[in-house]
């Protein structure tokens, strides 16, 4: 119709060409595998991505809808393949490292993967399933010494394949709707799936996140980009760290708590993003390191819930405020972030920690319900509890080429599988995965309150809590812990103690492990799978 606004594609290449034209002098820092410290501008981050594009289209004979593999750690390079795979019209698969050999073979040959970008030192990982790739053409290597060899068949070095391109690549042809970037589930509960992202679906969702009520993310920050590139694109904070033109720092490999509180210091990071288990480390190996301050003003948190005692003791401490964050895959993954409004300013310490340590309120451009057993929504009361739904602009329609409808509603909203209740302001508390709740004696447990409340035990560093077998109750509740000192115990007597001001009778763990580490997955969550597994064969 006449009148109406420009047809402006939504594509990624805008957003580098954005922090090009604006912020063309921003720096990223790589501390790269090596620990040489590596420093360049948006603007040779756009130059590269160019040769990038020009590279896969001119001599790697790509097309548009090709897949193409990233396998690498978080640094500069990778983020040149988040641009430069898309802007040739290829798509950006990024491959998690921490998967199984079967698990990722799996993955490159269902995405069908036609080129794998790989760090040198990840090499060994693929040489073991090579021949089992049934599409993968060759290989190129990141991050190489000059007398590096491989298995690997038809490899060759990423500066040198960009040494031979031209910065000339057209990527007009880009459209709002082509996909850009697809990563696979972490496959805890049967074979991983793949989610595509469009460019217009990551493009909003970086809008979005920046946003002041949500990431906040604008040039005033440095950002450490801690949360794994192969991981949901890092939750997306490169996008929104060119889109805003922010600071950005990427540590490698290099996530120890000490090394990444080096970093902090060294590059004067002032926002990060990471797991609760990160912080975790973090917060341990400041308090024994004795660092009374640090640079660093916020904390977005996800993956997993929070202890609240963490939030308060980040606060307090240091200064450093917690900011949770909830999302999927399937989701871009952020959906939720909780940020306190000038109406909290008069709660109590106590109220606002409570209220941080919720998930948050849906960030613009997604809606969420919270539907009870009987299929009718839960009312936003804070109390009633139901599965977390979800729609919006980057929210997924369909797995990659899966026929099942099973994750999905007849009305189209996608079934999380997490439990929650919502607040009257929208701010959501997840409670559980369905998958974990314990249902003892036809009452529902929640293992997530429990761990929440195990991990403000002085001595707990971790809690993790499963449901085991019970003849008379069906479910029961067993505890898991990390100790803070592995030479202090605690008793189960002793927990029960801790626990029952909080909890009914029914809910409290009849049993208590103390473990030297709780299996977790390959993105930092506690693997209750696992555990389940590893119980139900007397290793637990």
């Amino acid at each position: 119709m006449e009148g109406l606004m420009m047809q402006y594609p939504l594509t990624l290449t805008m957003i580098l060409e954005h922090g090009y034209r604006i912020h063309p002098t921003k720096q990223i820092v790589s501390i790269l595998p090596d620990k040489r410290r590596h420093q360049y501008t948006f603007a040779d981050l756009y130059k590269r991505s160019k040769r990038l594009a020009h590279a896969l289209r001119h001599q790697l004979g790509l097309g548009k809808g090709d897949m193409v593999g990233t396998y690498a750690w978080n640094h500069h390079q990778h983020l040149e393949m988040y641009f430069g795979i898309p802007a040739s019209g290829a798509i950006c698969h990024t491959i998690n490292i921490r998967l199984s050999a079967t698990q990722t073979e799996f993955i490159v040959n269902h995405a069908e993967d036609k080129y794998i970008f790989i760090d040198a030192t990840l090499v060994p990982q693929f040489e073991k399933i090579r021949s089992a790739l049934t599409t993968v053409r060759g290989f190129i290597v990141l991050n190489a010494p000059e007398d590096f060899t491989t298995t690997l068949h038809n490899w060759q070095h990423y500066e040198e394949l960009l040494s031979r391109a031209s910065e000339d690549a057209d990527w007009s042809l880009i459209e709002e709707d082509d996909p850009c970037a697809m990563c696979y589930t972490s496959g805890t509960t049967g074979q991983p799936k793949g989610v595509l992202y469009s460019h217009r679906s990551t493009v909003l969702h970086a809008m979005s996140v920046c946003m002041p009520n949500h990431a906040n993310v604008s040039f005033h920050d440095t950002m450490l980009i801690i949360v794994p590139q192969f991981h949901v694109m890092a939750w997306g904070f490169p996008f929104a760290g060119i889109m805003a033109g922010a600071r950005i720092v990427f540590p490698s490999m290099h996530m120890q708590p000490e090394s990444l509180i080096r970093i902090i210091l060294a590059e004067n990071v002032n926002k990060a993003a990471a797991v609760p288990t990160i912080w975790l480390g973090v917060y341990a190996a400041l308090k024994s390191g004795g660092i009374k301050s640090i640079p660093l003003k916020e904390l977005i948190v996800g993956g997993a819930a929070v202890p609240p005692n963490l939030i308060e003791n980040f606060q307090q401490e240091f200064n450093i405020t917690v900011v949770h964050s909830w999302g999927m895959t399937e989701t871009s993954p952020v959906v939720t972030m909780g940020r306190l409004q000038p109406e909290h300013a008069s709660l109590s310490d106590e109220q606002k920690i409570t209220l941080r340590a919720r998930q948050g309120q849906p960030l613009f451009g997604t809606e969420i319900r919270i539907m009870k057993e009987d299929h009718t929504p839960a009312p936003w009361d804070g109390i009633t509890p139901g599965e977390v739904q979800v729609r919006g602009a980057w929210v997924i329609e369909s797995y990659y080429q899966v026929k099942s409808r099973d994750n999905f509603t007849e009305d189209g909203w996608f079934r999380t599988g997490d439990v929650a209740t919502m607040d009257p302001q929208g701010y959501m508390q997840i409670t559980d995965r369905t998958k974990d709740l314990i249902k003892s004696g036809g009452e529902w447990i929640s293992s997530v309150a429990l761990e929440l409340s195990i991990m403000t035990h002085p001595k707990v560093r971790e809690a993790s809590v499963i449901a085991i077998p019970d003849d008379k109750w069906l479910e029961r509740p067993l505890a898991c812990v990390v100790l803070k000192d592995p030479e202090e115990i605690i008793s189960h007597q002793e927990l029960t103690e801790f626990l029952t001001p909080h909890f009914a009778k029914f809910q409290i763990p009849d049993q208590l492990r103390i473990l030297l580490e709780i299996p977790k997955t390959s993105v930092g969550k506690f693997d209750k799978k696992e555990m389940r597994r590893l119980y139900a064969e007397g290793k637990l």
